[in-house]
């Protein structure tokens, strides 16, 4: 199946089905009901086929390009079935294991998290460590043919309902920095693991503290090489700042629409939108390169950092737009459409945070793409 025909048979699909997985919204819905909501979507995309395509046949999938799963998030997104942030940890986590996990491992692990059956957590930033992943402090020491992990990982997404943890543990010195990490693919229901959930301004406990207390891991359950994590993360991280940041900007660009077609929508100072449709059109054609060069089997890299800080600077433009626009749904709305603003508003605040910080992520540019400076 070539893509045009993808896209017009899933929109076909989406078409007879979408009204009845359009994504709840207001006071009473929950992390735990979006969540639920999730899997649904996905297990009956992944039953009609449509979350198969773009993947290996080795794991599950129907083949064909990685593009599939751009235009399938897209869609999703832009007919509001999904939240894209939960979403796209399938499109940052799925490919990291299929590249280095044992075969067999990658064959029975990927399907369940395709089809919705699992949800994983990535288990690298850590309370003492910023933005600096070379200095990871949670340890990981071999014991016969198996690991025991000890230490902490903080701001780990969704982990509360994670069956499985992509996991970066320090097995050299801490002096060895980034050559001395091993990625580990852990059991979250195994022994020793407490989760704690972070409630965060937005009313969203999604992000948590997880403790590793002695927690055996089995030897074959290690993804790479021993010391090797390092190529593991930074595999991981264009993922997480290509075909996600694609589903967001395809979500930003709905909620900009609603936003104009809403009784707001005529107080929207002028010059504010076009900045904001600027920046959203900029990012669009921006990843829509990143997209196919993914496709054409190119490695990503740094230059994702402009993604990055494009995707940042463009959510954080629509929400200012609401902010002036709509400042009483924010403050005191209480109804579906004014909480939703809220907590997304609210949420855009960190836009320039996670996923690293637009400093580090402008640094990486100015570095490693055009070569201005030097580590000092």
């Amino acid at each position: 199946m070539d893509l045009q025909e993808f896209r017009a048979g899933l929109d076909r699909w989406l078409d007879e089905h979408g009204a009845g997985l359009v994504l709840p919204h207001g006071p009473d819905v929950t992390l735990d009901t979006e969540m639920e909501h999730l899997a649904k979507v996905k297990r009956l995309a992944y039953d009609a086929g449509w979350m198969r395509w773009g993947w290996p046949e080795r794991v599950g999938g129907l083949g064909g390009s990685t593009l599939m799963r751009a235009y399938l998030g897209e869609a999703l997104a832009s007919r509001d079935l999904i939240e894209p942030g939960i979403y796209s940890m399938t499109e940052v986590l799925a490919p990291t294991m299929i590249e280095f996990a044992r075969p067999e491992l990658a064959a029975e692990m990927v399907p369940r998290l395709l089809r919705g059956d699992e949800t994983w957590c990535q288990g690298f930033s850590e309370p003492s460590t910023g933005s600096n992943l070379g200095s990871l402090a949670c340890r990981a020491r071999p014991d016969g043919d198996d690991w025991l992990v000890s230490g902490q990982k903080v701001w780990t997404s969704l982990a509360q309902y994670a069956q499985r943890c992509v996991l970066l543990t320090r097995t050299g010195s801490p002096e060895s920095g980034h050559r001395g990490i091993t990625a580990l693919f852990v059991d979250m229901d195994s022994p020793g693991i407490t989760v704690r959930p972070i409630e965060a301004m937005h009313g969203r406990d999604e992000f948590c503290e997880v403790f590793f207390d002695e927690v055996r891991v089995p030897g074959d359950r290690r993804l790479g090489e021993v010391d090797g994590g390092w190529a593991v993360a930074m595999d991981l991280l264009p993922y997480e700042r290509s075909t996600s940041l694609w589903h967001r900007g395809a979500f930003l660009r709905q909620r900009l629409e609603h936003l104009l077609a809403s009784p707001s929508g005529a107080a929207l100072d002028p010059d504010a939108l076009g900045e904001a449709a600027q920046l959203a059109f900029a990012f669009h054609a921006r990843s829509r390169s990143t997209q196919y060069r993914m496709a054409g089997g190119e490695r990503l890299g740094a230059e994702t950092s402009v993604d990055k800080v494009l995707l940042a600077t463009t959510e954080q433009a629509v929400y200012d737009l609401v902010a002036d626009a709509a400042a009483e749904a924010i403050a005191l709305g209480d109804d579906p459409d004014g909480t939703r603003w809220r907590t997304e508003f609210l949420y855009s605040r960190a836009a320039t945070i996670y996923g690293g910080s637009a400093e580090i992520q402008r640094n990486i540019i100015a570095r490693r793409l055009l070569d201005l400076g030097v580590d000092r």
